[in-house]
């Protein structure tokens, strides 16, 4: 029986330790292409809608300087563009950078539901969250399990810094949000814009929003809270009438004063 000659594989080469970019590894090889500190947050903001400088910088707080480069490097690479919105320019992604979204919504996901409980998060570090923030993140934060034989439509009223009018649409799972009123609310919240991302937080908890008159709801009995995962753990909530018996929360007047 004839056998085929191999060729063997130098004992330097087969101890060596490669170059990173010499291995195929679809996970570092996408990462060195999406990785950026910056990259997938920017395609997050984008997702929604195009979206013009200013609004990105108000959105993700990014520098100037960094906001520019991060900009260029994404249309560089084909995962943004440049459109024209009336007599301006905002950036839009392209269908490459819409492919992105999977990834987004499962990074958003996992901390929401695993990385929040294993780090052990403080809620009380995102002091400059915007009712804005808390809107857009909804999507992410949405319990399928809870909200999947439902449909919904919850009208948030914010007054004071940072307030406005959303529209929070619950259905069979997903959850859409858009600024406005709606025709058909079944549930309708008025309260504070700080006491409201306070209880978003989990920093609050609701009963004591209501007691103390910081919150008002009209329509059904449903609840916001029951379909949505809190950033902060039940123990480590404030409790309003612990903290300051004929006004807000503590919490609530720290995001004051920092904003």
């Amino acid at each position: 029986m004839t056998q085929t000659a191999q060729t063997p594989v130098s004992a330097s080469r087969s101890t060596a330790v490669p170059h990173p970019d010499g291995i195929f590894d679809p996970v570092a090889r996408g990462l060195d292409v999406i990785g950026d500190r910056w990259t997938l947050v920017l395609v997050r903001h984008l997702l929604d809608a195009p979206r013009g400088f200013q609004d990105l910088r108000k959105r993700t707080g990014i520098a100037p300087r960094v906001l520019s480069s991060r900009l260029r490097e994404l249309v560089s690479s084909g995962f943004v563009e440049t459109v024209s919105e009336g007599a301006r320019s905002v950036y839009a992604l392209t269908e490459q950078g819409r492919s992105l979204r999977p990834i987004v919504t499962s990074i958003a996901r996992w901390w929401i539901r695993h990385g929040l409980e294993d780090l052990e998060v403080d809620a009380e570090r995102f002091n400059e969250t915007s009712a804005q923030s808390v809107m857009d993140a909804l999507p992410f934060m949405v319990r399928e399990d809870r909200a999947s034989e439902v449909d919904l439509r919850f009208e948030i009223r914010l007054t004071g810094p940072g307030g406005g009018v959303w529209t929070v649409h619950l259905k069979e799972g997903e959850c859409s949000v858009h600024a406005g009123f709606t025709e058909r609310a079944d549930v309708r919240y008025t309260a504070d814009a700080r006491d409201w991302c306070s209880l978003a937080l989990g920093l609050v908890e609701a009963s004591d929003l209501y007691q103390h008159g910081l919150i008002a709801k009209e329509g059904s009995r449903e609840a916001m809270d029951h379909y949505f995962h809190q950033v902060s753990q039940s123990d480590s909530r404030t409790h309003v009438a612990d903290t300051e018996p004929d006004g807000p929360s503590t919490t609530a007047n720290t995001q004051r004063s920092t904003k």
